[in-house]
């Protein structure tokens, strides 16, 4: 369950734009309906049953807070819940390590590499002022601002020092990243499902 956030930033030199590579998707699995991913299990931590997950979520209290999670392991079955014991953060490689009651040696651990690690979709923590999160922007139509007309709809979100939508234009199947800051996107309206944009010359042919 990861979050963006639009910034303040200087967007007059759209041409020194840099387009990083897109992350690969982290799972296969299709997720059960009512059900959001934080986390992908990688592989184990040790020899006494920690787990290495990879995060999805932007929220570190998923993985160090302990409680009640939940864990899938194949498509065809129903996710199952889990308690977390501890967790803590790998500096340098992006993963958390974590503990889970009955995983206690490495093997047990190897054998839940690939799971998923789940939430109720209900369970969202507050957001503040101009953050989002990400499945809520998937989807939304996307208008420029000065004419009124639709640019496309959102299908990703690049993660980069500033976010960038990743949107296919309504006129073709091509896709144009464009940044998610207040400049350039200053209206961003769930309720009826749609982005305002205004684009500095070139941006939408940037790519």
């Amino acid at each position: 369950m990861l979050v963006v956030s639009k910034k303040n930033i200087d967007v007059t030199k759209t041409s020194s734009l840099k387009l990083p590579d897109v992350k690969a998707k982290t799972s296969s699995l299709k997720l059960p309906e009512g059900w959001l991913q934080i986390g992908k299990i990688v592989a184990a931590q040790g020899l006494q049953g920690e787990l290495r997950v990879y995060p999805d979520s932007d929220f570190p209290e998923r993985f160090v807070v302990p409680g009640t999670r939940w864990l899938l392991r194949s498509q065809n079955e129903a996710p199952q819940s889990v308690e977390l014991l501890h967790g803590r953060y790998i500096e340098g490689k992006g993963l958390y390590a974590i503990s889970l009651t009955g995983i206690t040696t490495r093997n047990q651990a190897e054998d839940l590499r690939g799971g998923l690690l789940l939430v109720p979709e209900s369970d969202r923590p507050i957001l503040g002022e101009d953050e989002y999160h990400v499945l809520d922007l998937i989807g939304l139509e996307v208008f420029n601002q000065l004419t009124q007309s639709v640019v496309g709809k959102v299908t990703d979100i690049i993660p980069a020092g500033n976010d960038l939508l990743e949107v296919q234009l309504d006129s073709s199947a091509k896709t144009v990243l464009i940044p998610f800051v207040k400049a350039i996107a200053p209206i961003v309206d769930l309720e009826n499902g749609r982005i305002e944009i205004i684009p500095p010359s070139g941006l939408l042919e940037l790519n």
